[in-house]
């Protein structure tokens, strides 16, 4: 049996016809489709405008400088956050304050009210593997540290979280949902083919405050059209765009499924288990209790691609510092992940089932 990808990028060949037929209006480059996919992101984010870009990196360092943070000022940033952070502060001259996360792999309003002194300008606010704040509670703690925030949803978009807003007045009305990007003044999302809203590349960063949008604007201004997203990759997150739901439904069935099979093993849930919870499923992660390679190793050896969930974070470079982040070491040190995306057959997901039940 071959081996099951570990990711795959939801695409079908019909899709590609957007992108054929922007060849065919021989308009390839920055233009209208980019402004209308912008347009339809934005709107689905319950936000108002904002830019896209070419680069994950170029819009990190739009968003810090749209929040007015400038060099030789800090930044708070969680540990288990990509390190592209780390190379976007380098570049503005910025300097991170790296800080634990709490149990459910997000910055955590305490922590960052320790972590705050002079000079400390802003949080950016990273959302690891579907994970959302649970509650308006929590949304209204992080902000009420009184930082402004770039909220990171490349991994979250689209999870959400049934939660009581704490109003009397709202009792007997409709369920209020807290949502990926309520927590930040500019929001921002990669792009790549592993997403959950794909352009083959590029990223967006969106805002509801005019102040940060015209500040946006003015970054990619100065690089225009060098650094703006194309609209041969705008067609294709607009056809993304356009059967968002259906493609959050499957993901969702199939992180239940990995749910229940977790459920028999004798691992740990990256992430909330609350039943309030409705995830992206962007991915699916557990920590082991045996070393992570011998996980994976058992996975492989029954065709099941699985890779460590944090290779590709700030604290790959601190895994001995067990005193400094106490939560997150264990993401780290002993998370891994299972292939999930749309596209895995019956027979697929079958085997990945049996192994993330047995795997310990």
């Amino acid at each position: 049996m071959a081996l099951i990808r570990f990711q795959k990028p939801a695409l079908y060949r019909k899709d590609m016809d957007a992108v054929l037929q922007t060849m065919v209006d021989e308009k390839i480059g920055p233009g209208e489709r980019k402004r209308e996919f912008l347009k339809l992101f934005s709107a689905f984010i319950g936000l108002k405008d904002g830019i896209a870009l070419r680069s994950y990196l170029d819009v990190i360092m739009a968003a810090l400088v749209s929040l007015d943070v400038a060099e030789g000022d800090s930044v708070i940033i969680s540990v288990l956050s990509p390190k592209i952070y780390l190379e976007a502060l380098r570049r503005l001259g910025i300097k991170p304050v790296i800080v634990d996360t709490n149990e459910y792999g997000l910055l955590d309003p305490e922590t960052v009210s320790e972590a705050l002194k002079d000079g400390v300008k802003a949080i950016l606010y990273f959302e690891p593997v579907c994970q959302i704040p649970s509650s308006f509670a929590d949304i209204e703690n992080i902000k009420a540290v009184g930082l402004p925030i770039i909220e990171d949803i490349t991994e979250s978009i689209g999870s959400q979280v049934e939660s009581d807003r704490g109003d009397d007045e709202d009792e007997g009305k409709e369920a209020q949902f807290v949502k990926a990007g309520m927590v930040g003044d500019v929001v921002i999302a990669a792009l790549e083919e592993d997403g959950i809203i794909s352009t083959g590349g590029g990223a967006v960063a969106v805002s509801s405050g005019q102040e940060h949008i015209e500040r946006l604007k003015k970054y990619a201004d100065l690089g225009t059209p060098y650094i703006d997203l194309p609209d041969m990759n705008a067609a294709l997150g607009i056809v993304q765009l356009s059967k968002i739901d259906t493609l959050l439904e499957r993901r969702r069935s199939i992180y239940q499924m990995y749910l229940q099979a977790q459920r028999k093993s004798d691992t740990k849930l990256f992430g909330s288990a609350s039943p309030l919870f409705s995830s992206n499923g962007y991915g699916f992660s557990v920590i082991v209790k045996a070393r992570p390679d011998e996980a994976i190793a058992f996975a492989t050896k029954y065709s099941v691609s699985c890779r460590r969930t944090f290779t590709g974070s700030v604290g790959q470079r601190y895994q001995d510092k067990y005193d400094r982040f106490p939560n997150a070491i264990a993401f780290i040190t002993r998370a891994i992940s299972f292939p999930l995306y749309p596209f895995l057959s019956k027979q697929d997901l079958e085997t990945i089932q049996r192994v993330i039940s047995h795997v310990g």
